[in-house]
């Protein structure tokens, strides 16, 4: 039986005072959600093209639950550079009563400013030296120091460090920590990383986001064909050069 996800909805705040047109709200999937609001699972993957709003929508989820924006755990206060949008803001958190306040959020763009961070801020129990590690190898071990107990753990496209067999051995850890009742919140351009069993996959694009079937995924179909033939991708890429 799956588990109730620990946040269980975000919904439009109706009574946030009016932004004069904020950048993310000509986001399809972003408009979509201030609408309609946001329903989660005990696993969501996003997918989607750049600009789709898929961090952006993380990230409204990694601020709601007490975490920075550029990555840690609950109140961390690891911030190189404020650029998140006050989207947490318009938005009503709905959580699950009694869940684990344990959250953590691994921001693929932030990490190597994150591990300066930990080193200057170092904790009771010594951790990995993340900087003499190579990039998918400090990815792994964050995730298996950081992402232990039940909580909520979110995800900004961690595969751009990792390496198919990497990948799959996060999605390992990701299976792993929901069967111990961990919530999963996960942006990805990797079908390996979509293909979580027992995520909900929401797909976003110029439609607003939507849920899809993996093998549906416009990111399967696209790996898929261009697997099958690329020469025929290339040609059509090199010829429009």
């Amino acid at each position: 039986m799956e588990t109730a996800p620990i946040l269980r909805r975000l919904a439009p705040d109706l009574g946030a005072p009016p932004i004069p047109a904020p950048w993310y709200a000509e986001i399809p999937a972003i408009a979509q959600v201030l609408r309609e609001g946001w329903d989660l699972s005990a696993a969501t993957v996003l997918v989607g093209d750049n600009g789709t709003g898929k961090s952006t929508l993380v990230e409204a989820c990694a601020l709601a639950s007490g975490t920075g924006p550029e990555g840690g755990s609950r109140g961390s206060g690891f911030s190189t550079r404020p650029s998140e949008s006050d989207l947490w803001r318009r938005l009503v958190v709905e959580r699950r009563a009694g869940a684990p306040r344990r959250a953590f959020f691994l921001r693929a763009e932030t990490a190597h400013s994150f591990y300066t961070y930990l080193e200057d801020n170092p904790g009771a129990r010594p951790e990995p030296v993340f900087h003499e590690m190579s990039h998918g190898e400090s990815f792994l071990a964050l995730v298996g120091e950081r992402m232990r107990r039940p909580g909520l753990y979110l995800l900004d496209e961690p595969e751009s460090a990792l390496s198919f067999h990497g990948c799959l051995a996060l999605l390992a850890r990701l299976h792993t920590l929901m069967a111990s009742g961990s919530q999963v919140i996960l942006s990805t351009h990797s079908p390996v990383l979509a293909a979580l069993p027992g995520a909900r996959i929401w797909e976003l694009g110029e439609w607003g986001m939507r849920p899809c079937a993996w093998e549906d995924l416009d990111l399967v179909r696209g790996w898929r064909g261009f697997l099958d033939e690329p020469a025929r991708y290339l040609r059509q890429v090199l010829d429009g050069a």
